[in-house]
């Protein structure tokens, strides 16, 4: 019988999320619990408040974990807005030691492929057609891209370097905090971003993610690109969800 509950953490740089899930509804189940991502976030401090939200949950099945970094085969290869030493860490036998599994309880995937993933699986249908790209605006910003629902993992294009910058650099979400930016002005930043990544791999959708998706309505409204703006359905749960069901049904790459 096919599970229809998982267990999905997301780690971020500002954050640390984990909930139990619906798997047939794409749903969180009861609230889910959020940790400050500890200073510095190497990888054993941030395992333990990783374990820290397992253990709160009382789950025992498999685990879905993301990172904000490249994945390859349960290694990170890059640390975007967590610890340089995660770069060369095997991440799958890290949490399946600390959490006292095995590797294969264990789904590593970096954050905006399982945002994607979780996307692809219970939201818009259109997004299933073509060739779309997810974007989660947060500490950094976040890619995922997608042809006909098959992911292309580890796309990284948020560090497009656009106007002589890293694009996250200019128009993460926590860049318009620290600068005291109104909406107006960071849609702008983010406009002029979507438009050199859109030149650079012509998308029939964008999907647009991350924490500040919940204030859609303040900037997407304000983007003028050629390329129809779509806003996550799950908002800021879709790592979440994607891990859960990665970790239940393993990962497609």
């Amino acid at each position: 019988m096919t599970a229809t509950r998982g267990f999905g953490i997301d780690i971020g740089g500002s954050g640390i999320k984990g909930a139990l899930v619906d798997l047939e509804k794409g749903q969180l189940i009861g609230d889910r619990l959020r940790i400050d991502t500890p200073r510095p976030a190497t990888p054993d401090a941030v395992a333990d408040v990783v374990a820290e939200i397992v253990t709160h949950f009382g789950w025992d099945g498999p685990v879905g974990i993301t990172l904000p970094a490249v994945i390859k085969k349960g290694v990170s290869h890059t640390a975007a807005n967590i610890d340089p030493s995660w770069i060369g860490t095997d991440a799958d036998a890290l949490f399946a030691k600390r959490l006292g599994r095995s590797e294969d309880d264990i789904a590593m995937l970096n954050d905006a492929d399982a945002a994607g993933m979780a996307e692809m699986r219970f939201g818009d249908p259109a997004a299933r057609k073509g060739l779309t790209a997810l974007l989660t605006f947060g500490t950094g910003i976040g890619s995922a891209v997608f042809l006909d629902g098959k992911l292309v993992p580890n796309t990284e294009f948020g560090h497009l370097e656009v106007d002589g910058h890293d694009a996250e650099k200019k128009a993460a979400a926590s860049v318009k905090d620290n600068e005291g930016l109104s909406y107006p002005e960071w849609a702008k930043r983010v406009n002029r971003y979507l438009t050199v990544l859109e030149n650079l791999i012509w998308p029939d959708l964008f999907i647009v993610g991350g924490g500040v998706s919940k204030k859609s309505e303040k900037w997407v409204p304000l983007l003028d690109i050629r390329t129809n703006v779509l806003v996550a359905s799950l908002q800021n749960n879709a790592g979440i969800v994607g891990a859960a069901a990665a970790a239940v049904e393993g990962i497609e790459h």
